[in-house]
């Protein structure tokens, strides 16, 4: 993570209003690949219960240019070079289409596995990384909260930090409760030791003919714990690979960290697969502050959550747990619908949300909002992003969507199975 990343989401934290996040963000709930290893065995996750991963896409994802209405006359004047031909978008229908850069979730919407969810914003909407990330991470439009959406569903359902977790260094408000906080995990990966003494107490776990009960436990422990550093380690050093530094790269970084997606999303998996008790979990993937030189920026930043994602639903489609997976994917603000003079677009307030797994009925929720009803050149809001989120806390994490929502009635509906 770069300097300016760093700075970024630290004054992002500080910035949120979630009390708690200062602390959080210092480590003070990093868990260690054991507390995960014991948890799994002492509480395993139920194969049919419903886990949830957010995805936060920070900068503000241009909504436009990723479900993109290419035949609207009104976008084609209002975007010129910045705007997509009809034959260059990934067809879904109604006048809109994908990206090109996200040919894996045309095919999850042909499968009927993402939903896209239409003009999410919230009334009077901010123009503000800052202010508006944390209107979205806290569900409160109205008033600065001290704790995130999903640390009011852990304060309300228990005392468990394992209950959610994020796999970054700090954790986002969105997981800071005013009591219970979740988890974040460590930089470095589980490591046994090596050489002579790694292979002694490898030796250790091998089963011997005739030993005592309490030995062939302790040998299968020993064998488990080999098989989870391999995994968790493998997973972790993916996510700790950095890409190269190029200017390409660093394009539309301001708010939020770069890349590394898939490898966040596959060491999720493998904790998932590992039957970690964990019920909600978040990942990230910034860039998406696009004032310049946008269409390329964002395509190569849209066709790595492409892969990412489409990866991941097809992994967690191969088991039970995994068939229960509830993917979210949103971002603070879309962009203004006019492209600026340097071929980017600026902070704007409607975008589109997705929400993809094997439990989603896919298709459209939500109205489009029109190109040319705007207010002060942004598009409208016909979306309450609240809606998702109670949708989410009833469908899949069986809570009271009222009492960590303040009683917002709006719902999505249809849009789970089962």
């Amino acid at each position: 993570m770069s300097t300016v990343d760093k700075v970024t989401r630290r004054r992002f934290l500080t910035m949120s209003g979630v009390t708690a996040a200062g602390t959080l963000a210092a480590g003070a709930t990093q868990v260690n690949w054991m507390d995960l290893l014991t948890a799994a065995q002492r509480d395993p996750l139920a194969p049919g219960a419903g886990v949830l991963v957010v995805v936060t896409l920070y900068g503000g994802n241009d909504g436009l240019n990723t479900v993109i209405p290419a035949a609207d006359p009104a976008y084609q004047d209002a975007r010129h070079e910045l705007a997509y031909q009809p034959e260059e978008v990934l067809d879904l229908g109604e006048g809109l289409g994908l990206n090109p850069g996200m040919a894996g979730m045309k095919k999850l919407w042909d499968a009927r596995k993402l939903a896209i969810v239409r003009g999410v914003g919230y009334p009077e909407p901010d123009h503000s990384h800052f202010r508006s990330m944390a209107i979205w991470q806290t569900a409160s439009p109205d008033r600065p909260a001290t704790a995130g959406w999903l640390g009011r569903w852990l304060d309300a359902t228990g005392d468990d930090p394992m209950r959610a977790l994020s796999v970054e260094p700090t954790l986002p408000p969105l997981l800071a409760g005013e009591r219970v906080a979740g988890a974040s995990l460590p930089e470095s990966g589980l490591r046994l030791p090596t050489g002579p003494l790694g292979e002694a107490f490898l030796a250790l776990g091998a089963p011997q003919p005739g030993e005592a009960a309490d030995a062939a436990r302790a040998a299968r422990s020993i064998a488990d714990l080999r098989e989870a550093a391999r995994l968790l380690g493998e997973a972790r050093a993916r996510q700790d690979e950095e890409p190269p530094e190029d200017e390409e790269r660093t394009k539309g970084a301001s708010a939020g960290g770069r890349g590394a997606l898939g490898a966040q999303l596959d060491l999720v998996a493998t904790l998932i697969e590992a039957a970690l008790p964990t019920r909600a979990y978040s990942v990230s993937l910034g860039g998406f502050d696009t004032h310049a030189d946008e269409r390329g920026t964002q395509q190569r930043l849209l066709t790595e959550l492409d892969a990412a994602l489409s990866g991941f639903v097809e992994r967690m489609q191969r088991t039970d747990r995994g068939r229960a997976v509830v993917v979210l994917v949103y971002s603070e603000f879309g962009r203004r619908v006019r492209a600026n003079a340097s071929h980017g677009t600026d902070h704007g307030t409607a975008g589109p949300a997705f929400l993809l797994g094997e439990r989603i009925r896919g298709g459209f929720h939500g109205r489009q909002p029109g190109l040319t009803d705007l207010v002060d050149g942004d598009l409208k809001e016909t979306t309450d992003f609240r809606d998702i989120y109670a949708t989410l806390l009833a469908g899949v994490l069986d809570a009271d969507a009222g009492r960590i929502l303040a009683d917002h009635p709006g719902r999505l509906d249809g849009v789970l199975a089962g």
